[in-house]
């Protein structure tokens, strides 16, 4: 596991253009977790833009999923919120073809997902305080993202 509070905007691009390093070779499945307005967005796009994402990118409430095909790496971006189980049960052979291969894939609201997300993953969770900082805590879920987690250490 790993924290870190960021106070800036700067603070969390730092952490952004870190984590995009780390996971541009190889890619990796990420759920995002936290109420609305403690970043979730704001730090995929962030992520996005150090990978040299040159779409906009928007958070998919309402369309479910973004893709972003313009950098070395694809990039795709799915919010649960607006699904019921009905849904989920609808997309998840879909999220599992986007948890393999070389591409990143972020899930907002993954917590709606009701356990059917069971691949390997890294996890982040974001909280703000009320001085406005963002606090961000990366786990990860089996072995294949533990050296992600280990490289935000360094």
């Amino acid at each position: 596991m790993y924290r870190q509070k960021c106070k800036t905007l700067d603070d969390t691009k730092a952490l952004a253009y870190k984590f995009a390093k780390l996971v541009e070779r190889d890619g990796c499945f990420v759920n995002l977790f936290g109420e609305i307005g403690a970043g979730k967005t704001a730090f995929v796009k962030l992520v996005a833009e150090a990978l040299g994402i040159k779409e906009k990118v928007t958070s998919p409430s309402f369309v479910i999923l973004n893709e972003y095909h313009s950098a070395s790496i694809p990039v795709y971006h799915f919010d649960l919120y607006r699904l019921e189980h009905a849904g989920i049960k609808t997309i998840t052979d879909e999220l599992r073809e986007y948890s393999t291969g070389r591409k990143i894939t972020f899930v907002e609201w993954a917590e709606f997902s009701q356990g059917e997300l069971p691949f390997e993953r890294i996890e982040i969770n974001v909280t703000y305080d009320d001085d406005d900082s963002r606090n961000y805590e990366f786990s990860s879920v089996g072995e294949k993202n533990k050296k992600i987690i280990e490289g935000l250490k360094n």
